[in-house]
């Protein structure tokens, strides 16, 4: 591409090519769109007459055009044949097949040359009746298209991008080119105006700043094309769901994970099954696969009870439009439950299932208190037999379906999505990679049971909120013009349960409303952990079809952020680009392995070294290759699930490319940051879903002992990714697929941790200026006063305008400040020398934690008090900088009135720490009795400073009386 000077084409991959005026071929003179003549007239025969892009209508000179030429064409297209593919699909298949004769290099085995031209002969003559949408409309004549054409918005976009209006986004970008000059000028003031009487903190502050400075850059920058998205759900059903013809929306596997049941509870795991299997989506098309990781008898037990309780659950959430879908949060909901209702049942029926779930409560509960004492024998099963997990570090794997392929099915006869509980074999001696090895267990589970192409994968305290969530999804993964490159859509996390002033930023705000909008319009959000729907064929480790194929020289020109320059690449990225080649040209001859027998598929497969990438399993290899998913209507259930089994089993993996190169990547706890960017560096770009009712749910540390230690987690897998190979900063050059604003925000998740060690030097200095009666800062000039307010209001003008666009409550953003202090000079400190132990001595600290009792009150959790190690840090900066205070009022008093103007400066730094660190004080208090205890710390604090001022002034001595009583002082020989 950029060679050539060509465009490339959005939908097919290929040269737009030209026109007859031999320049590059435009259809839209509005955007300039890049889409090629084939794909243009492609759009033309489907009705689409407007850019895809800006929504403008084409040229009517270039349409009639283009009607002459297909008029003239239509001659020479009858004589084509008839096992020719039709559309976009058919040409990104030949421009794979040119790559037949690499693969065939490999062997030098003429007989084995002339077995592949046999297949392909083969899968011509026996090519099943099965045909795609676009080659039965290819096949239908003109006229009778015209009769059978659907409705109007079935042949429009299923969704679309709103920009962001340049009102409120050209002066945020203004301020921030002037937020960049000022700091410019800022930091040349600093360091050419040193503190000699105080250079040691001088030179601390000036590195601190430059850091902030740095670390502003990396967050700032990739939100510079903040977009939001608009789906047409109507406009998918009326293109995949015709009256009359068999549903073509696509099949999702959802993957629920879990490991013990004791600190997950089951009821929560229990909700959120029920609001997958209740789901507004066709229920052939939805399976869902439970991981107990914990191999516990309890999840097991539970979800036996709620495969029989959803046959209730669903059908009454069908019938009566149910929101949400999760019974516990349905019948706790604090609003007129009869709104919109108009079915006279309605009110009888709901309290006949209430009543219904409260006992399936009770047996729930009833199963949590069973277990919550193991007998010494083990546990046993109803048949008498021991339970296989009783060791949950040595069982076996364990498959069982509850419904779906038993055949069970609703109170009123309806057919049930499959539910399938899975707990992988563990054995003593194997690395098991915690969640991201369970996820890569569901992934061959499923490819082997189901193979749906799409898969969602949700913690277990996340239920589905939105019954059209999937909807939402497939509005971009099944829109040919946008879903071909996306590897997947994710959904911003929404939280119940929170206190309404969100003391410790526990809903991430300004991360889901603001940064992630910003990445939207780069190369996509980045992987969070749930919510999240997978393109299963980017999970594999195949890249996107529209992107060209890696060169095979050594040097490759990095488009995205050096055009035009050439960089070596790395023997190792030269070795894996190689092998995904050697991938995506066995794919053409297995595309249609149904029609091959088990002698030439065993002999194929192993051929193209596929048991080396995906393991020793031909039935889940053969998965893998088809992308369209689905299972063999002819394959045994029974065989099907013993070759489950061997697919979960512990040795698997071994001298495979999983965790490496396909499924969740290993090497970090926060597994979820490392498979979005390795999606990304391959090409790939991802899609940001916001429906207006929220997609999904979930629960939140509330208190501050639990929120501190989820942000420890996070931040120390960000320092295990960022000692890795996989590091942003080196990691995925050589493709030049990773564009340079992306790589700016996959830098900042994984260095922000580092930010606590200038953080706590910072927020030390105004105590230790305070108490040392020293400064960082020499006396102002009025152009110095001029830069200090003008750097003051850039950042408060930045805030205000990035409020604006983003609609997010400046209340949010205080507490995204104040928690950015609060968890970088505890969690993020810790993180930082846990991550050096861990990944450089091999050496793994766990913090312990203490819990106290709390009220029961609500949000009675968010007072429990839970000593642990990363209290001590802030809480040292707190008293540190609160006795700061008091000695600064103390010397001020002492040296008289010259000294107030820079004990001001002082003081305001000091309280800028302490403002910060407010909400780590109120939950370090806790509250006693209903009265706060800050308020009493407040007291005492300023109780201290008036007294000071009432001793300094001392109002009951007349002026002659205290100048008689120093003199007297004076002449007394101490």
């Amino acid at each position: 591409m950029m060679e050539s000077g060509v465009p490339v084409c959005h939908t097919c991959g290929e040269h737009v090519g030209l026109n007859v005026n031999g320049e590059p071929f435009v259809a839209c003179h509005e955007c300039n769109f890049p889409i090629c003549k084939s794909c243009f007239e492609y759009d033309l025969k489907e009705g689409r007459k407007a850019c895809l892009r800006c929504g403008s209508p084409y040229d009517e000179n270039l349409l009639d055009d283009v009607e002459k030429a297909t008029g003239d064409q239509s001659t020479m297209a009858a004589h084509l044949s008839k096992s020719q593919d039709v559309g976009i699909h058919a040409r990104h298949i030949s421009s794979v097949s040119t790559l037949d004769s690499e693969m065939t290099e490999d062997n030098g085995n003429p007989i084995w040359k002339n077995r592949v031209e046999s297949w392909k002969e083969k899968k011509n003559k026996k090519k099943k009746p099965a045909t795609t949408k676009v080659e039965r409309e290819a096949e239908i004549p003109p006229e009778q298209q015209m009769e059978d054409k659907p409705a109007p918005d079935a042949s429009q976009p299923l969704s679309t991008i709103i920009p962001i209006p340049k009102s409120r986004l050209a002066p945020y970008r203004t301020v921030i080119i002037m937020r960049l000059i000022i700091l410019g000028l800022f930091f040349h003031y600093r360091v050419t105006n040193p503190v000699d009487s105080a250079f040691g903190l001088w030179l601390t502050s000036v590195i601190c700043e430059i850091w902030f400075a740095f670390s502003w850059v990396l967050d700032q920058f990739p939100k510079w094309y903040p977009v939001n998205r608009e789906t047409y759900i109507d406009r998918l059903s009326a293109r995949y769901e015709r009256e009359g013809e068999p549903n073509e929306l696509a099949a999702v596997d959802f993957f629920v994970s879990t490991v013990d049941p004791l600190k997950e509870p089951p009821l929560i795991t229990a909700n959120t099954v029920l609001s997958i299997l209740a789901l507004d989506y066709p229920v052939e098309k939805v399976s869902c696969y439970i991981s107990d990781d914990g191999a516990a008898m309890l999840t097991f037990e539970s979800l036996v009870e709620t495969a029989d309780f959803a046959r209730k659950w669903v059908p009454f959430c069908k019938k009566f439009s149910i929101e949400p879908r999760a019974p516990e949060f349905y019948f706790s909901q604090k609003i007129d439950y009869l709104k919109d209702k108009v079915q006279p049942s309605f009110v009888k029926e709901r309290r006949a299932m209430k009543r219904d779930y409260e006992e399936y409560k009770i047996r729930i509960n009833a199963l949590v208190a069973k277990a919550q004492k193991t007998p010494e024998e083990g546990w046993t099963m109803q048949d008498g037999t021991p339970w296989p997990g009783n060791n949950p570090r040595d069982h076996p794997g364990m498959i069982q379906v509850f419904l779906g392929y038993s055949g069970a099915r609703d109170i009123e006869g309806n057919e049930l999505p499959r539910l399938v509980y899975v707990s992988r074999e563990k054995r003593p001696g194997y690395q098991h990679h915690k969640k991201a090895g369970a996820e890569n267990a569901l992934v061959r589970v499923s490819a082997v049971l189901t193979n749906a192409p799409f898969i969602l994968n949700l913690d277990c305290d996340h239920y589905v909120n939105n019954s059209k969530a999937v909807r939402e999804a497939m509005c971009f993964l099944m829109d040919p013009q946008v879903g071909r490159d996306v590897c997947y859509v994710q959904f911003p996390q929404r939280f119940d349960g929170i206190d309404r002033s969100d003391r410790y930023a526990n809903r991430n705000t300004v991360f889901f409303d603001v940064n992630m909008k910003g990445l939207d319009g780069i190369q996509g959000p980045v992987y969070v952990g749930t919510g999240c729907v997978f393109n299963r064929q980017a999970l594999y480790g195949y890249g996107p079809p529209s992107m060209p194929s890696f060169p095979k020289s050594s040097s490759s020109s990095c488009s995205c952020c050096c055009p035009g320059k050439k960089e070596p690449k790395d023997p190792s990225e030269l070795y894996r680009d190689a092998k995904r080649e050697e991938l995506d040209a066995a794919i053409f001859n297995l595309r249609e392995i149904d029609n091959y027998d088990e002698y030439e598929r065993s002999m194929l497969i192993s051929q193209t070294s596929f048991e080396k990438t995906f393991g020793l399993s031909s039935v889940f290899i053969e998965s893998t290759l088809m992308e369209n998913g689905g299972v063999a209507e002819s394959a045994n259930p029974s065989t099907l699930i013993k070759e489950a089994i061997h697919v979960i089993s512990c040795g698997y993996e071994e001298k495979t490319a999983w965790g490496k190169e396909i499924g969740w990547i290993y090497g970090s706890v926060t597994e979820d940051i490392l498979t979005g960017f390795k999606m990304h560096c391959r090409g790939w770009r991802s899609i940001y879903c916001m429906p207006l009712r929220p997609a999904f749910k979930g629960s939140a540390p509330i208190n501050l002992s639990d929120r501190l230690h989820q942000v420890l987690r996070w931040a120390l897998g960000s320092v295990e990714i960022f000692l890795s190979r996989h590091c942003p900063l080196w990691y995925g050059f050589g493709g030049g697929r990773l564009k340079w604003l992306q790589r700016l925000a996959y830098i900042n998740t994984i260095v922000y941790p580092f930010t606590s060690l200038p953080l706590i030097a910072y927020c030390s200095l105004p105590a230790i200026c305070l108490l040392t009666g020293k400064f960082i800062i020499p006396t102002l000039s009025n152009l110095a006063s001029v830069l200090f307010l003008g750097l003051f209001l850039s950042i408060i003008v930045t805030a205000v305008l990035e409020l604006r666009w983003s609609g997010v409550s400046i209340e949010d953003l205080w507490r995204n400040e104040q928690f950015w202090v609060i968890g970088g000079v505890s969690a993020h400190l810790f993180a930082v020398f846990q991550g050096f132990l861990k990944m450089l001595a091999g050496i793994d600290t766990n913090f312990t934690v203490t819990a106290k009792a709390a009220d029961d009150a609500d949000f009675g959790e968010l007072y429990i008090v839970k000593w642990t190690t990363l209290l001590i840090p802030p809480t040292t900066l707190l008293i540190v900088n609160m006795v700061g205070v008091v000695a600064g009022f103390s010397d001020a008093l002492n040296k008289g009135y010259e000294a107030w103007g820079p004990l001001f400066g002082k003081v305001f730094f000091s309280f800028w720490v302490i403002l910060h660190l407010y909400p780590f004080l109120k939950g370090l208090m806790g509250r006693q009795n209903r009265t706060p205890t800050i308020v009493v710390l407040w007291s005492v604090l300023l109780a201290s400073v008036f007294s000071l001022v009432w001793v300094r002034i001392n109002p009951f001595v007349s002026t002659a009386d205290s100048t008689t009583v120093s003199q007297s002082c004076i002449s007394i020989d101490c």
